[in-house]
């Protein structure tokens, strides 16, 4: 599986950006979607994840209430909605895929695919 990050960019405190992810390759059936951030001289941390059906979704505490994550299996896509953002969100942010059966949906290690990371930055 590979996944293609997209959609990061500048934007002031207060505003909107909508990440993408692309996946391609073998299907991913089943696969649980995540995101993950890193910030500069920070570890990456967990952002989202969503389960394969979309019914259930786990959050950071950090940006509960402020971003949403979805996808489109359809479309071998991931999406993460990101609103009120805030200068300390500013991270390079990376979709990651985990194959069943998975452990603990916010550690890294769960997720075996990575995309490359797409800049996200917010003006203060």
């Amino acid at each position: 599986v590979q996944l293609q990050a997209s959609g990061g960019g500048l934007v002031q405190a207060g505003g909107s950006l909508r990440l993408s992810c692309a996946a391609s390759g073998r299907a991913f059936t089943g696969f649980l979607l995540g995101w993950f951030r890193q910030a500069p001289g920070k570890e990456r941390e967990f952002v989202a994840a969503i389960s394969w059906s979309g019914g259930s979704r786990y959050y950071a505490d950090s940006v509960k209430g402020r971003f949403t994550i979805s996808r489109d299996n359809a479309k071998k896509m991931v999406y993460l909605q990101m609103n009120s953002l805030k200068p300390e969100d500013t991270a390079l942010y990376y979709c990651a895929a985990a194959p069943p059966p998975y452990g603990l949906w916010s550690k890294s290690t769960t997720y075996r695919y990575w995309g490359q990371g797409t800049q996200v930055t917010v003006s203060s």
